[in-house]
């Protein structure tokens, strides 16, 4: 995917390989989201940077607490999550932003080994269906029963036997974002309720939520 740039980006070296997940690695909330973008994470080589999902997500994790700063540019930038780890259910930018079952089978034990690895984590918080469908998979093969499968819902929620606390929010794609499906308070209300769930104490300097 690397091969392929837009004009914008002829002149920029791709980071071209499996993007790696970032954070606080003692992070109490997780974010699982589908995959790189081609022009995005694929490019700059941190999860959710340099893309119009990246320019919706950070400025909500920053006013919430969770981001050091609003903009993702780059993996020099000085970005610092708090209390948040940001992984993905494929590591690799796929073809038409769309992971086969097979790229999910392959990228499955990652999510395996990086869950066992986060011991801290209370919320997990699922950007897509198949994030969420990916999220579950994990949760059986490490023998957790959600019991009859959850439906994806923006704002849906669940326990793990284990006690993890399950969210599910649409993904700030473009897609979404621009067509009002998913607006900036349901995304804030999303993290907001992420945190009280978490047990992190709520930000003081947070706005009023506006009426869309």
């Amino acid at each position: 995917m690397a091969c392929v740039r837009r004009p914008a980006y002829a002149e920029c070296e791709y980071w071209g390989r499996p993007v790696p997940s970032f954070g606080d690695e003692r992070a109490r909330v997780l974010v699982l989201g589908l995959a790189p973008g081609a022009h995005g994470s694929n490019r700059t080589g941190r999860m959710f940077t340099g893309d119009g999902s990246g320019n919706f997500l950070f400025p909500v994790l920053h006013e919430t607490g969770f981001a050091s700063q609003p903009e993702a540019v780059s993996r020099d930038d000085g970005m610092k999550l708090k209390g948040l780890w940001i992984s993905a259910v494929v590591h690799c930018a796929p073809p038409d932003n769309s992971p086969t079952p097979e790229e999910q089978i392959n990228c499955a034990p990652w999510l395996d080994a990086e869950m066992s690895l986060l011991t801290n984590l209370r919320v997990v918080v699922c950007l897509g269906k198949v994030a969420f469908d990916g999220f579950l998979a994990h949760a059986r093969r490490i023998g957790l029963d959600a019991g009859s499968s959850p439906a994806f819902a923006h704002g849906a929620e669940f326990i793990l036997p284990d006690g993890l606390n399950v969210m599910a929010s649409y993904h700030p794609s473009l897609q979404n974002t621009n067509t009002g499906k998913l607006t900036r308070p349901m995304f804030l209300e999303i993290f907001m309720r992420a945190r009280k769930l978490a047990g992190l104490r709520q930000q003081k300097t947070l706005k009023p939520l506006a009426v869309n």
